[in-house]
């Protein structure tokens, strides 16, 4: 049996370089390249040391953000940790409830056998009875089922067992969650008002967080560390199962122990090991009545993070519900959206019971998106057997960790006449639906398209389209239409276009598209003047008629994966995945969406972000087409240009929720509570006006402290409420200006911003991105 590792953690701020060293009493492997990424590449290489007379290994970590790391112990260890689990829910190729066991949770239960449950939390200060009490009543007329309220002191928990009454009074049987960090005792005493505990194991014992640069644990200082917790913690698991309380043992992304950090790293592998650390000491007291959560602002970390949990609750037989929520998730479409993308795919595969959509808003608009998605998943479960998907077994997908999955972009060719590469667009591509009609309005096109005018002609900006769907081709006699597709395509826009149009009516330098059954394995002529060929596809074709893609000619610049409304996008998609990476075929696939007149744009950010959001978070796809049937005659016209304008926003705020694309700041801004010092929402607006031009940036926007300097290691800049009226300033993790007061904090993030090298005046950017475009066009045309 080998003894733990002592692991020694330099923590240098934002410096590219993480070294750790670790005393083992085996022989390692030299060298070793291992890919943990979630956006961008880690590598990992373990060479022979010697520390202190102990052979050993030191690992380094290059990542420009975060510490990616595991636990090792031998060559075998890694081995295994690095192979990881086998299965994390019950089908991959249709959606199958994962079975669990019921928690109570006062009246409501919790679990398989039962409906999602709904949660929100309290924006009051808690001990505000009559404000609490109001706004409990207020998201239960909503339809919420569950309701958190913080709980960070005495004062607070004094409170709570008058709002249980009050409620109770007035005919509210709603169940109440207490949500502790840092306040053992706390727990203990609101365990006798409310009908849940929800604790951060981060902090539960270890206190406020410490970034200390040197961090040390070996064998003896690890395990009393766990005994000391279990010390702490026991007395509370004793008394909720005494009561009968539930309990939600929630770890966050953001506020992991400086234990679990210095040996996992931030990483999904130390979240879970966080939280099961508690668990484990709830199963030796026979405690079963909790859930877990694993939160964290990236959706792509949030969703491995479940996967791995509901894996190692696999390995071990256990079957404890899940509460799904990516927190801090922002306000708006943004807040939606990402919601939608992590919840969503896990919702997609069976897992989760109950459900938060963690908004920067006033509660009660947190619960119809809840119930939304909440209805998506039913709708799933109630689904019939899909007959036209065929039949396969996944072998290629890897669901532990992200990785684009490779493929090739559109080439120049000698003799084009225009230049194809702008077909799509490296980091992901946006497609748009247009009707031959939209081409007689010139200039509005081109604003919904997102170009930009100089000197009356479009060109491509940051978040413009990367290609067209022509729903028809406009006759040679339509002079104005004409010239707007030949000014399109002159910048470099792609213009798709189905087969049997152009075969009516030709279109010099298009894209023909046609369906795999169209084609042939060997040479396909391209109609109407076309210069490049993509193909459709629905996703039931078998595998013979697939082989296809491998041998035709010319080859293919895209596939458009467009399944029938009757089965399920996601598993019908992983089946195509699955046989190109198996032949290793690299084509980018598109993900094509039908609106199918769907008005309700916060219902359809939920359902896109639902569908195509659960294949992005594993690298399955290259862009996105969200709007109607091109091929239905009845809804060629059917969206206005402000409509394609928001199907194009949309598009872009799902690949950068996906990690893929960025276009716009991106902001990490947590819901509220009532550990709050300032106002978020009226905060967040303002910091969002002033700074959102910064395409690459991303600023955290954090109420308090509790998930403040882990949440934002994600962010490149941070804004903290570290007293009533008082924000201190991150740069990453690391802290840089404290106690400034709220009416300079904004003005000093923006100075901050531009000491770092990243501030761009509005103005100044319009004028950058204009010659650039300019000077691109000169280069392309030379």
């Amino acid at each position: 049996m080998l003894a733990a590792p002592l692991i020694h953690r330099r923590h240098d701020g934002l410096g590219p370089r993480r070294t750790l060293v670790f005393a083992a009493g085996a022989l390692f492997v030299a060298a070793l390249t291992f890919s943990y990424s979630l956006g961008s590449s880690t590598e990992l290489s373990l060479t022979p040391t010697t520390n202190a007379g102990t052979t050993g290994v030191t690992r380094v970590l290059k990542s420009p953000r975060n510490l990616r790391s595991l636990r090792v112990g031998s060559t075998a260890d890694l081995a295994k940790q690095i192979e990881g689990y086998k299965k994390y829910c019950e089908s991959v190729d249709k959606t199958v409830r994962r079975p669990t066991s019921t928690v109570e949770i006062g009246p409501v239960k919790v679990g398989s056998e039962h409906p999602l449950a709904v949660q929100t939390m309290t924006t009051t200060n808690t001990f505000d009875v009559r404000a609490s009490v109001d706004q409990v009543m207020q998201v239960a007329d909503a339809g919420c089922d569950i309701v958190r309220l913080t709980v960070q002191g005495k004062k607070e928990a004094n409170a709570c067992q008058k709002i249980k009454d009050e409620l109770l009074q007035r005919g509210y049987d709603i169940p109440l969650v207490a949500d502790i960090h840092f306040a053992p005792a706390v727990a203990m005493q609101v365990a006798d008002s409310f009908d849940k505990i929800r604790i951060n194991p981060g902090n539960f014992y270890d206190g406020r967080k410490k970034f200390d640069d040197d961090l040390m644990y070996d064998e003896e200082s690890y395990n009393a560390e766990l005994e000391a917790i279990e010390e702490v913690f026991t007395p509370l698991v004793q008394k909720c199962k005494k009561l009968n309380r539930a309990m939600r043992i929630g770890t966050n992304h953001g506020s992991l122990s400086a234990r679990t950090l210095c040996f996992y790293g931030d990483t999904p592998k130390g979240m879970v090991e966080s939280a099961m650390e508690f668990a484990r000491i709830c199963r030796k007291n026979d405690f079963h009545n909790f859930v877990f959560s694993m939160k964290a602002s990236n959706p792509l970390v949030m969703v491995q993070a479940y996967r791995l949990l509901a894996a190692e609750m696999y390995d071990k037989g256990w079957d404890y519900p899940l509460h799904l929520g990516v927190t801090e998730a922002g306000e708006g479409e943004d807040g939606r959206m990402k919601s939608a993308i992590g919840i969503g795919a896990l919702l997609r595969d069976g897992l989760g019971d109950t459900i938060r959509v963690s908004l920067t808003e006033d509660p009660h608009l947190e619960i119809e998106p809840c119930k939304t998605l909440a209805g998506i998943a039913e709708a799933q479960y109630k689904r019939d057997e899909d007959t036209k998907t065929p039949k396969w077994k996944e072998e290629f997908r890897d669901w532990q960790s992200y990785a684009r999955r490779e493929t090739e972009l559109p080439e120049q060719k000698e003799g084009d006449k225009v230049d194809f590469r702008g077909l799509l667009h490296r980091d992901g591509s946006v497609l748009n639906v247009i009707s031959a009609e939209q081409l007689k309005q010139p200039e509005q096109l081109y604003d919904a398209l997102g170009a930009k005018l100089i000197l009356g002609l479009p060109f491509k900006d940051i978040a413009t389209t990367d290609s067209i769907l022509l729903t028809e081709v406009p006759a040679e006699s339509d002079e104005v239409a004409r010239q707007t597709l030949t000014r399109l395509i002159d910048a470099n826009m792609g213009v798709l276009v189905r087969k049997e149009q152009l075969e009516k009516t030709p279109l010099e330098n298009s894209v023909m598209v046609a369906e795999l059954s169209e084609l042939t394995g060997a040479e396909n002529a391209l109609s109407g003047g076309a210069g490049r060929l993509a193909v459709e596809l629905s996703g039931t074709e078998s595998e013979e008629e697939l082989t296809k893609l491998k041998t035709m000619t010319p080859k293919p610049v895209m596939l458009l994966h467009n399944p029938p409304a009757d089965v399920s996008r996601v598993h019908n998609a992983r089946r195509v995945f699955d046989f190109l990476q198996k032949e290793k075929m690299t084509f980018p696939v598109i993900h094509y969406f039908q609106t199918n007149g769907e008005k309700n744009r916060e219902k359809l950010v939920l359902q896109v972000g639902s569908d195509c959001g659960a294949l992005l978070v594993d690298g399955y796809g290259d862009g996105a087409i969200i709007g109607p049937n091109w091929k239905d005659a009845a809804e060629k016209d059917a969206s206005t240009f402000e409509e394609l304008n928001y199907l194009r926003t949309t598009s872009f705020g799902m690949l950068q929720g996906c990690r893929m694309r960025s276009t716009k700041t991106e902001f990490v801004s947590c819901p509220s509570c009532g550990r709050t010092l300032f106002d978020l929402q009226e905060t967040t607006a303002a910091i969002a006006e002033r700074t959102g031009h910064l395409p690459g940036v991303a600023i955290a926007i954090m109420g308090c402290i509790v998930n403040g300097p882990g949440e934002m290691a994600d962010a490149d800049f941070g804004y903290v409420g570290g007293a009533p009226g008082k924000v201190d300033l991150y740069v990453g993790r690391e802290m840089v200006k404290k106690g400034i007061p709220n009416a300079e904090a904004c003005d000093a993030l923006i100075d901050l911003i531009k000491e770092h090298g990243r501030w761009v005046e509005p103005e100044e950017a319009e004028k950058v991105e204009e010659a650039e475009t300019v000077a691109a066009e000169a280069s392309a045309s030379a």
